[in-house]
C-alpha cells in the first residue's frame, strides 16, 4: 500500500471519529488495561523535576561544548580569499546565533516543567488535603465486633 493511500485511510477513520486498528505509535500493540490516553499518561512531581533538571543539565552541556569563537581564524584574510573570509564570518556569526538560541529554549522548557511541578505538587497535595477532609467530615468509626 502506497504512503497516499495509507495517509487517505487514515484520515478518513480520523473524521469519521475513530481510529484505525494499525495506527499505533512504533507499531507497538498497547499494554493490558487498555492502553488509553488515561492509562498511559503519568505524572509525578519528581517526574516532572527530574525532567526540568535534565533539561538544565542538557543547556549547561552545550554551554560548555559551544562553538569557540576563533574557529574561522584560519578561514580570515590574509590565510583565504577575502569571499571566503566574508562567509565563514557570516556562517560563524549564524551558528553562535542559533546556538544560543537553542540553550535559551533549553532554560525556558525546565522553568516552565519546574512551575509546571510546582503546580502539580500544589494540586496533588489540595486533592490529598481534600480527601482526607471529605474523609474524617463524612466517615465513622466502626467497629469490629460491630461488622
Amino acid at each position: 500500500m502506497s504512503f497516499d493511500a495509507e495517509w487517505a485511510q487514515h484520515k478518513a477513520a480520523a473524521l469519521a471519529g475513530r481510529q484505525a486498528p494499525a495506527m499505533r505509535l512504533n507499531q507497538v500493540a498497547p499494554e493490558a488495561g487498555g492502553g488509553g490516553p488515561a492509562d498511559s499518561l503519568l505524572a509525578g512531581a519528581s517526574s516532572i523535576n527530574g525532567n526540568a533538571n535534565l533539561l538544565v543539565e542538557i543547556a549547561a552541556l552545550l554551554h560548555e561544548g559551544r562553538p569557540d569563537g576563533d574557529a574561522s581564524t584560519m578561514a580570515r584574510a590574509p590565510r583565504a580569499h577575502a569571499e571566503v573570509s566574508a562567509q565563514a564570518l557570516r556562517f560563524a556569526r549564524f551558528a553562535d546565533d542559533q546556538f544560543q538560541d537553542t540553550v535559551a529554549l533549553f532554560a525556558a522548557l525546565a522553568t516552565r516543567l519546574k512551575t509546571t511541578g510546582t503546580g502539580f505538587a500544589r494540586v496533588d497535595d489540595d486533592t490529598a488535603r481534600a480527601f482526607l477532609d471529605r474523609l474524617l467530615a463524612d466517615g465513622g468509626y466502626v467497629r469490629p465486633e460491630s461488622r
